[in-house]
């Protein structure tokens, strides 16, 4: 029977089809696809060499650069499975999925050395390059550092034939750790298959072409860059590949105009930070190349849309919500924007319909809060050593995040905020993501997050973390007021802490971890 082809089989056609076309860029190199399709079969035959076998998992603890493209497409070739690890994590959590993935062996950009010298390994890591389950196989990449092997003596060593391998779409690709919004990271099992229909679905809900350039920006070892990434990859497109570490707003625009970007995925946050960009400053550039935008991530507010579509005229906005599970589940389309803001939009394409369902197992009705569940061929495979994690995010085949949303009575879908977030106050409940729109809206903030933090009285008191913009000022009582003129009193702030936006836990993909407020203000006097 004939299958999909694979991301890396594509790569391999693409390499035989447009041989001279850029498939990699970065600031200062870049890859054509049969440069690409070379390096790849020479890592993947490397990785067989020093031992690893079919369903083998080795680690990576990279930058957003071409190696750690280069490393997800050889545990393709391979029939390996990549784990990558978020860099902004601590120590602590770095050996939690280094031991939990069961990794035998591990990629790392010379800057994290640092963080992994301080795993407590019950064999520490050391210029002998000792680590339980992976030995020697420890390889640094980009700056040589003397004890340790290094990432291209390691390619330069692989055969340059293709790899004799048997991979079946179920096969598992990637191990990807949630980004443990809500308690430990659970990892989360995903194959070929499952990534080659978000391909094609994306492909077709976007409109990409193979002459798009991608500006990835997001980190390549969250879900979103793996997705909104190979897409033109797998089409035969090219990547422009930028450092997730910081955002410079101007050096991002500076780049679109330079490279001729056609389409970025970024978060609201990061919107909010080129529309504060000096007017001045904005008219020097020549955007007109880019066609697409994707905001995800996070609900964006009304505002930033329209100074999004205001700063970029001509150009197609997009918003979506999905899960590392379930691939990418609602669309909402450039023409939808402001006729139905605040939605997260309908189905994809070739998915089923989603199901609102009620505590009581029911399908709710139109503008009854519920969970959200999807059905569709992106699905994953299953979280990783637990079956029961798995079992009981599963209705049927249909699957959850343990997001609440609601049906408009035109089909439209809106996120009202994760289950684990629900914030009970005087018995009442409060959705901390409708709190912090309406402080969104408030011209001096750049970002918030609303938690429930312990009060003796009211059970959990509503708290808001705000980081403000550059040179913007307010004050506690302000934003409080400023709430209270849009919401009910329940609903409104009590406290209000500001932060640095270094000091706003985040995820890999931009999302605030409303988790780590409550543990880290939970304990302090509120």
């Amino acid at each position: 029977m004939a299958n999909w082809m694979n991301l890396v089989e594509m790569v391999k056609i693409h390499a035989g089809k447009t041989p001279d076309k850029i498939a990699l860029k970065e600031a200062n190199r870049e890859l054509t696809f049969s440069e690409l399709n070379e390096r790849v079969n020479k890592i993947a035959n490397g990785l067989t060499g020093i031992g690893l076998k079919k369903d083998d998992k080795f680690a990576v603890l990279l930058e957003n650069s071409i190696e750690i493209v280069e490393l997800y497409l050889a545990a393709a070739k391979g029939g390996f499975i990549i784990v990558p690890i978020n860099f902004r994590l601590s120590p602590k959590e770095i050996e939690y999925i280094i031991k939990d993935s069961d990794a035998v062996a591990l990629f790392i950009h010379h800057p994290f050395l640092s963080i992994a010298l301080k795993i407590n390994f019950d064999a520490a890591l050391s210029v002998e390059n000792k680590i339980p389950n992976i030995g020697d196989k420890f390889f640094v990449v980009g700056e040589r550092m003397e004890g340790f092997s290094h990432y291209e003596d390691f390619v330069s060593q692989g055969e340059i034939a293709e790899p004799d391998s048997n991979i079946k779409p179920e096969d598992i690709w990637v191990l990807l750790y949630t980004s443990g919004t809500t308690g430990i990271p659970k990892g989360v099992l995903r194959s070929h298959e499952s990534y080659v229909a978000f391909y094609l679905i994306n492909a077709v809900d976007f409109a990409f072409t193979e002459d798009d350039i991608c500006l990835t920006i997001m980190p390549l070892c969250h879900v979103n860059s793996t997705f909104f990434s190979f897409t033109f990859t797998y089409i035969g497109a090219a990547i422009y590949i930028h450092p997730a570490m910081g955002f410079d707003a101007f050096e991002v625009l500076k780049i679109v105009e330079k490279e001729k970007i056609t389409f970025i995925s970024l978060i609201p946050t990061h919107y909010n930070l080129i529309l504060s960009i000096p007017e001045d400053e904005r008219e020097k550039l020549d955007l007109v190349s880019l066609k697409k935008l994707l905001c995800s991530s996070a609900p964006a507010a009304k505002e930033t849309k329209s100074g999004i579509m205001e700063y970029f005229p001509g150009v197609e906005l997009y918003e979506g919500y999905g899960s590392t599970e379930a691939g990418i589940v609602t669309i909402l389309k450039p023409y939808e924007q402001m006729t139905k803001p605040g939605s997260i939009g309908r189905e994809s394409v070739g998915t089923d319909f989603i199901k609102i369902i009620s505590e009581d197992g029911k399908e709710c009705s139109v503008g009854e809060i519920g969970e959200l569940y999807s059905r569709s061929p992106m699905m994953f495979s299953g979280y990783h050593k637990l079956p029961e994690k798995t079992r009981k995010s599963f209705r049927g085949d249909y699957f959850s995040a343990g997001d609440l949303a609601k049906k408009d009575e035109d089909g439209y879908f809106y996120l009202v905020d994760r289950k684990a977030n629900m914030i009970i106050t005087g018995g009442e409940h409060v959705f901390p993501s409708e709190v912090e729109v309406v402080i969104g809206q408030n011209k001096n903030v750049l970002e918030s997050a609303v938690v429930g933090l312990p009060h003796p009285k009211w059970g959990e008191e509503v708290t808001a973390f705000v980081v403000l913009k550059d040179g913007r000022e307010a004050g506690e009582e302000d934003l409080i007021s400023f709430c209270k003129d849009r919401l009910p009193s329940f609903k409104c702030p009590k406290k209000v802490t500001f932060l640095e936006f270094e000091d706003m836990p985040h995820t890999g993909s931009g999302k605030v971890l409303h988790r780590v407020l409550r543990e880290r203000f939970s304990t302090k006097d509120n």
